[in-house]
């Protein structure tokens, strides 16, 4: 394992350097929900806000920072290292100009149809006076975030390509900032005008998208690339991309279009379900984004290079490092989203107009959530390498086993669970995408270590487990569920999360898991230096 040595260590320091950056950007999207819980709860306003930033930001990941992102690294990666610079630069200035035009028909579009797709998404929405109409007002404004947020992940394809990892990574929490700051100015100020409060929330969001794409220019402009205007439909490059992109539209977001569907079946459970289950989704997304997806950034260029020079015995190991330092993060985020659910909820959301009930529904919600959270997290890292490889078929079927699946599993326990069988849906339906992307990249890869990733797996499943016996009998004497004060809360949870993860690192290091022994290494060395 020579080359995955030497990988994971840079991996781990692109990924810490993406996790700090994300793990800001995490924090300040709970601030962005807490804002909407005290402001809006659980209910006619919020479900109506989920719904309409939903259909464009389905659209992001189908177009924008998911298959455009992960198509246009492994492109850009080749010409920058096969083809020169002049046409690197030429190839992304062809796709900024392309996509500007194309994404921009689709966002009048979605002005245009506003209405019709909000029936299409939510039919039970007409059953409660305004609230379609507000739900379509609501996407006619966050529509045009779809072409910001888009021409950001092609802007984070260069940076990252060229090794620069924090600025992209620290764009989202400029979209946090101007969706805050925008969303709750506005929303104190256009009531006066006979405007909804929520109207401000939505034009706050297309601020916030506008910004994340300023904050990464004036980095990309100090790595060379001038943009200069280059429309050429027939480009070899770009139809690769589109290629790619094709099948990558299913194969990545197979959980945004199961939330698509479930979206449709929690319009039709009691009011407050849409918000609840977002407010869950959101919450596990933070382990997801500062772990899952910050490896999975960090490790695409690296086996993008490896794949445009075909060496397969590299990214077998650097793959097979990878997915141990995905599950050595996210396996005791799972445990501890589990055991803590209700109390972070009750920290971070039960003020003003969010209540009680809605924190034990949330909760449960998590819960289901948080069992798929290593698969979440691992299919992140494992769609791009299918890029990389240029076998993008393979997260298609994937994607459609998961959506069928999500439907079956929603169907047979909708009517006992309620909104909790969304939750358990989605994460049935992503275990299943891991499993058999497990498979099929195994043949692809025509093998790589079992019992390398098989012990390294074990190593983490012991720790992980005695973590949660640990935090099982520290939250029922910390955590009592009422009485205490926002700050004695705070300290409680926080000391109960620390002294676990405490506990986790020092498992994990008697039981010489060689990542985390890899990544420790580095880390003392450079306080040594």
């Amino acid at each position: 394992m020579q080359n995955a040595a030497s990988d994971t260590g840079k991996i781990a320091r692109s990924a810490g350097t993406v996790s700090i950056a994300v793990m800001c950007s995490r924090v300040l999207g709970l601030v962005r929900e807490q804002v909407f819980a005290a402001l809006f709860g659980a209910g006619f306003a919020y479900d109506a806000f989920v719904v309409a930033f939903r259909i464009p930001n389905l659209l992001r990941d189908l177009f924008g920072e998911g298959a455009l992102s992960a198509a246009f690294v492994t492109v850009f990666s080749d010409y920058d290292e096969n083809r020169g610079e002049t046409a690197t630069w030429q190839l992304a200035n062809n796709v900024l100009s392309v996509m500007t035009i194309l994404l921009s028909l689709v966002a009048l579009g979605g002005i245009l149809f506003s209405e019709n797709l909000v029936h299409l998404l939510a039919p039970d929405y007409g059953l409660v006076a305004g609230k379609i109409a507000l739900t379509a007002k609501l996407t006619a404004i966050m529509f045009p975030f779809l072409v910001f947020i888009s021409l950001s992940a092609v802007v984070m394809g260069i940076l990252n390509s060229r090794g620069r990892f924090f600025v992209p990574a620290m764009a989202s929490s400029f979209f946090n900032l101007g969706s805050i700051a925008g969303g709750v100015i506005l929303a104190f100020t256009l009531p006066r005008f006979g405007q909804p409060a929520i109207v401000g929330m939505a034009i706050g969001t297309l601020l916030g998208g506008l910004l994340q794409l300023g904050w990464q220019l004036p980095s990309l402009y100090t790595t060379g690339f001038r943009f200069r205007p280059r429309c050429r439909l027939k480009d070899p490059g770009l139809l690769r991309i589109f290629r790619l992109m094709l099948p990558a539209v299913i194969g990545l977001s197979a959980t945004q279009v199961n939330i698509f569907i479930n979206t449709f079946f929690a319009s039709s459970c009691a009011q407050g379900s849409v918000s609840w289950l977002n407010y869950a989704f959101r919450l596990v997304q933070f382990p997801i984004g500062v772990f899952g997806v910050a490896v999975s950034i960090a490790t695409l260029p690296v086996i993008s290079r490896y794949a445009a020079v075909k060496n397969i015995q590299a990214i077998r190991e650097t793959y097979a490092s990878a997915m141990l330092m995905g599950f050595s993060l996210t396996l005791p985020a799972t445990v501890g989203l589990i055991v803590l659910a209700e109390p972070i909820i009750r920290l971070i959301f039960q003020h003003g107009a969010f209540l009680a009930l809605d924190t034990v529904k949330t909760g449960e919600a998590l819960r289901y959530y948080a069992v798929g959270l290593f698969a979440y997290s691992a299919v992140k890292i494992m769609v791009p390498v299918f890029y990389a490889l240029d076998t993008t078929r393979y997260p298609v079927i994937a994607s459609f086993l998961a959506v069928i699946t999500n439907i079956v599993i929603i169907v047979c326990s909708l009517d006992a669970l309620q909104h909790k069988a969304i939750a358990l849906a989605t994460s049935c339906s992503m275990i299943g995408s891991f499993l058999f992307l497990s498979v099929v990249l195994y043949r692809q890869l025509e093998g790589y270590s079992l019992s390398y990733l098989g012990r390294g797996c074990l190593k983490i499943a012991v720790a992980a487990a005695a973590m949660g016996a640990y935090l099982l009998w520290l939250q029922r004497i910390a955590l009592p569920a009422g009485g205490a004060g926002l700050l004695t809360q705070a300290l409680r949870l926080l000391f109960c999360i620390g002294s676990s993860t405490v506990l986790y690192v020092v498992l994990i290091h008697f039981l010489r898991l060689e990542e985390f022994a890899d990544v420790s290494r580095k880390i003392r060395d450079r306080f040594r230096r």
